[in-house]
């Protein structure tokens, strides 16, 4: 059990208190005193492993099975004993210019914290750091660890959105630079970004609705002084969703005008292949009525027939030319 419990510590009047390494006598602890919560943070916990957890702290059996299975959109479930928020925190890596997503569970009751993290990318270290260093808000108990792990997910979302918006201009230059120096498998490049952003957009997109009810009124465990602190990541959250789908929104646009140019391209390939073929065309028809092998065809004893025909396959090809570049064909 030890291995997945990343911190397991007693906060009592906002301030952290060494307490026993016994989960359930740290709960008995911070139950039997006044103004003190117990934070668990537990790491990929299989079923044997939460069990323990889920009885002493008596999480409702759904909740359980969401946390241990993972791959849960963002959510909010109101129970009888205990609040289940669902987080997904990304990751942006930018070797390889991917977003990455993990999943964060908060169990929340009235004297305790247990959080479950799936994946990489969660803040919960810099979290808890932050928070204990600064005791008045820890003082608004469980209430402010929802609070700071939420914000600090949001706030990761804009980060992330801003780093996208960077490669977003890196690939948007790419895709209108001149003919000629175009990169291979630019439309590849735009579809694998535009995966990133749907990816990103599954982890901002639901979690809208549970911000709004933790801001709002009727929610158990929630303080009426800590619902200004969700309508402010609640407003965090809109304003990484708006960057999302404006991201969606120029890629879309970026990828039908890569498509577009490709289009031109290609009628200009095909109206120089047409030019070329044009030219080559005259000197093959003349050489080949000369050389069907009459008998009797005109010119064939005449002592300048032969550079009178050269003369007119040049004279013409030079006249097709000249009329090609200067329609813009060549």
């Amino acid at each position: 059990m030890r291995a997945v419990i990343v911190d397991c510590a007693i906060y009592r009047d906002g301030r952290r208190r060494e307490g026993p390494a016994d989960i359930v006598a740290a709960l008995e602890e911070a139950r039997g005193a006044v103004d003190a919560f117990v934070w668990i943070g537990l790491h990929e916990p299989t079923a044997e492993e939460f069990d323990r957890v889920s009885e002493e702290f008596g999480l409702h059996p759904l909740a359980v099975e969401d946390a241990l299975k993972a791959h849960q959109r963002p959510k909010l479930e109101v129970y009888d004993d205990s609040l289940f928020l669902v987080l997904k925190p990304v990751l942006y890596e930018p070797q390889g210019d991917t977003v990455t997503t993990g999943e964060l569970m908060v169990f929340m009751g009235d004297s305790f914290v247990v959080t479950v993290r799936h994946g990489e990318g969660s803040p919960l270290a810099a979290v808890r750091r932050r928070l204990e260093s600064e005791p008045e808000v820890l003082r608004q108990g469980p209430t402010s660890v929802l609070y700071a792990v939420s914000d600090a997910v949001v706030d990761r979302y804009i980060e992330v959105a801003g780093e996208l918006q960077v490669d977003l201009e890196e690939l948007e230059a790419e895709v209108f630079q001149p003919a000629g120096s175009e990169a291979k498998n630019t439309a590849s490049r735009i579809y694998r970004f535009k995966r990133q952003v749907l990816e990103f957009r599954r982890a901002t997109g639901p979690l809208g609705g549970p911000m709004e009810r933790l801001a709002g009124a009727g929610v158990p465990y929630v303080s009426e002084e800590s619902r200004p602190f969700f309508r402010d990541v609640s407003d965090h959250l809109t304003r990484a969703g708006e960057q999302v789908e404006g991201l969606d929104r120029l890629l879309s646009d970026i990828l039908s005008a890569h498509l577009a140019q490709m289009g031109v391209r290609q009628n200009d390939d095909m109206r120089k292949i047409s030019a070329w073929a044009a030219m080559a065309a005259v000197p093959t028809m003349v050489a080949g009525v000369y050389g069907m092998n009459f008998t009797h065809m005109p010119e064939l004893g005449w002592v300048w027939g032969y550079p009178a025909v050269v003369g007119v396959m040049a004279v013409a090809v030079v006249g097709l030319y000249r009329l090609f570049k200067r329609r813009g064909w060549l």
